[in-house]
């Protein structure tokens, strides 16, 4: 990774909406399902997935068999993680609230939960058991009842679905789970076939063509994002440990040859020793492949005059996860205006938020941190206004709204008052 002065930084935010070829295939996809429905779901698994497959949804024998092939140790993690992103998420709830006015009118709001929605997992060469966590709790604390699961099956060896995803289903008390995967999958969930019903929303992170559909079915269902490659920005200065830094630049790069992994620092010493640290870490790493890639196309240490303008510099490129690992890192927080998540002192590793502490690990990514937040019971509920309005108050009022519906020239919305205000002034005479 190569060390630049700031000024050499560039700053690139590129969003990704895939080539007109991934989009065609995508569309055909959609299309393909909306008319044929489960067909194409099991031709898809032969063409795709390379796997031959009689039913869709995963049945109870296999959510049985799959806790004999995980250890006890990663159960024993599993719940403990779910408690945490439990209770973390417990705090985001909302509630439904109503305010009377002096006039007697009421007005207030309905908060609801939607009934139901689909979360894509990743599967088939890779399992993402936390993907099941974060997506799935807070839509069951913010009263969702009903959450399905689509991921891929098993490129090898069966239709299986990967143990490990089975039983964090299991442990998030999800029983409806069907092995399929890609864009079909999204628009199986967006207009419903024989096998799965249509959801109101579709959470979880996926491939390009995933992204894709998301895109092509929001409208027809809710979406959480159309989510980049994963980054992060370590912002550092001399006190930060260079082997602590290069091992979480390395966390993030290790993802994708395309997942941007930067540290900011004033510190010129500290820069030469992530560089040489990064290089020895490479080494023994077992995706070192994609990091390497990653780190030298993607990655850069940059190196600031101040810590003053490293913070501009980590607003401006509002990462998904940012590090401060400087001495007071609680100083520097209210400063951050543009992130994710941010992680505060050497101890707290970005895989800590990644797995366990309990805040969400769907975060925005590409820049958005500007303007999103982190995936969190919010989106997985509607809110409703609620309007009770008195005689008195339109009789107060009424005249003022009139004139604001003439003015936009819209006289069937005055008259709808006019007539209401005639008949009860006329019988209040």
């Amino acid at each position: 990774m190569k060390i630049v002065q700031a000024s050499e930084f560039s700053l690139k935010r590129e969003v990704e909406y895939g080539t007109p070829e991934q989009n065609a295939t995508v569309n055909r996809i959609i299309e393909t399902v909306r008319a044929e429905g489960d067909e194409a779901l099991f031709r898809y698994a032969r063409e795709f997935d390379r796997v031959e497959i009689d039913s869709l949804r995963v049945d109870a024998a296999e959510f049985e068999a799959a806790y004999d092939q995980v250890d006890a140790e990663f159960v024993r993690a599993l719940r403990q993680a779910a408690a945490n992103i439990r209770a973390y998420h417990e705090k985001q709830k909302r509630n439904s609230w109503m305010d009377l006015q002096e006039d007697g009118s009421i007005l207030g709001q309905v908060i609801r939960p939607l009934k139901r929605v689909g979360l894509y997992v990743p599967g088939g060469t890779a399992a993402y058991p936390s993907s099941v966590l974060m997506n799935a709790i807070p839509a069951q604390v913010a009263g969702v009842s009903e959450i399905v699961i689509v991921t891929p099956p098993s490129t090898a060896g069966g239709a299986g679905i990967n143990p490990h995803i089975l039983v964090a289903a299991a442990e998030s008390g999800i029983t409806e789970v069907y092995r399929v995967g890609g864009a079909q999958a999204i628009a199986a969930l967006a207009y419903g076939t024989a096998s799965i019903p249509a959801v109101d929303k579709i959470v979880g992170p996926g491939n390009i063509y995933v992204a894709l559909a998301k895109r092509n079915v929001f409208g027809v269902v809710d979406i959480d994002m159309i989510a980049g490659p994963t980054d992060i920005v370590v912002l550092a200065d001399d006190s930060a440990d260079p082997t602590y830094v290069a091992a979480d630049l390395l966390a993030q790069a290790e993802h994708d040859v395309l997942s941007p992994a930067t540290l900011l620092t004033p510190s010129l010493p500290l820069a030469q020793a992530v560089q040489a640290e990064l290089a020895r870490q490479l080494e023994a790493l077992p995706r070192r492949d994609i990091a390497a890639e990653s780190t030298a196309n993607r990655g850069a240490i940059v190196l600031t005059a101040t810590i003053d303008e490293a913070v501009r510099l980590a607003n401006a490129i509002a990462p998904e996860h940012i590090e401060l690992l400087v001495a007071e890192p609680f100083a520097l927080l209210p400063r951050i205006e543009n992130a994710g998540a941010i992680f505060l002192g050497q101890y707290s590793s970005e895989p800590v938020g990644d797995y366990f502490a309990g805040p969400n690990h769907v975060l925005p990514t590409n820049g958005t941190a500007r303007f999103s937040s982190p995936l969190s019971v919010d989106d997985f509920i509607k809110k409703s206004s609620v309007i009770h309005y008195s005689r008195e108050a339109l009789l107060a009022n009424g005249d003022m709204i009139m004139t604001l519906a003439r003015t936009e020239g819209l006289e069937g919305h005055a008259r709808a008052i006019e007539v209401r205000l005639n008949k009860e002034r006329n019988e209040g005479e």
